[in-house]
């Protein structure tokens, strides 16, 4: 599958994976800021944004939708940044083709299957929003509120739907809650490895990177550095920008040399 990708800057690539509900557009003031620089390119995944609809989303097919997309615009090798379920795209691509993926930074996700940290029942609340043309944001956001307690949670996935005369999701929710197994999981090329630069960039207030990951981290990739944002959750380019962005160039700095 050909994704919706939005391209800024020149110089050595540098391919962006956002996580599960999001778009190309969270890390728009990241690839600002990259670009001058970097040729920065944020993929759309399938089921997201401006990207096709399409069944399957196990990280197999997922990883080959980025290779494809990289492929045909010219951008392999890349480096290639990947936050939550964009990082497990990421480490999938880098382990199944990893002479396409030159250095790879992996976003507060571990190579390990995760618990659904509520993520069926916010697909079930978004699929069950009436969209019809009176609807408010402030009502959308009541409306969400059981099963998404945390407001910027809620603002977040609200990122994602188009007000107006005819609203509508940004998300192929039907898609999404078909393959939430296959989002939860893991799987990788038996064997694989991937002995490229990696940097594994953690929240200090998450608990998606867990110490008893580790060992699955090094055995995948030998040569891990794991960083911590002390004071970001999850959502590390939202809770410290700054952090994020200079953790991310540091990394990134020796493909200017």
């Amino acid at each position: 599958m050909r994704l919706h990708v939005i391209e800024a800057g020149a110089g050595p690539t540098v391919a962006i994976l956002h996580g599960l509900f999001g778009s190309a557009r969270n890390f728009a003031t990241i690839q600002r800021r990259l670009a001058a620089h970097f040729r920065v390119l944020a993929l759309d995944l399938r089921n997201h944004g401006e990207s096709p609809r399409a069944a399957g989303m196990d990280y197999a097919t997922l990883a080959e939708d980025v290779r494809e997309t990289l492929t045909a615009l010219g951008a392999l090798p890349a480096a290639v940044v990947g936050h939550s379920m964009g990082g497990k795209v990421a480490m999938r691509l880098a382990l199944a083709a990893p002479a396409a993926v030159s250095r790879l930074a992996v976003c507060d996700i571990a190579p390990v299957p995760y618990p659904s940290h509520g993520h069926r029942a916010y697909v079930a609340a978004m699929r069950a929003l009436p969209l019809s043309p009176a609807l408010t944001r402030a009502a959308a956001e009541a409306a969400l509120a059981e099963a998404v307690p945390s407001a910027p949670l809620r603002q977040f996935l609200l990122h994602s739907l188009r007000f107006g005369a005819a609203p509508s999701w940004r998300l192929g929710l039907a898609e999404i809650a078909a393959a939430m197994p296959a989002i939860e999981s893991w799987e990788a090329p038996l064997g694989a490895t991937y002995a490229g630069p990696t940097l594994f960039l953690t929240g200090g207030r998450s608990d998606y990177v867990r110490s008893e990951y580790r060992p699955a981290i090094r055995a995948f990739f030998p040569h891990a550095r794991v960083v911590t944002l002390k004071q970001a959750g999850h959502w590390l380019h939202a809770d410290d920008p700054e952090g994020f962005l200079a953790a991310i160039a540091a990394f990134l700095d020796p493909l200017l040399s």
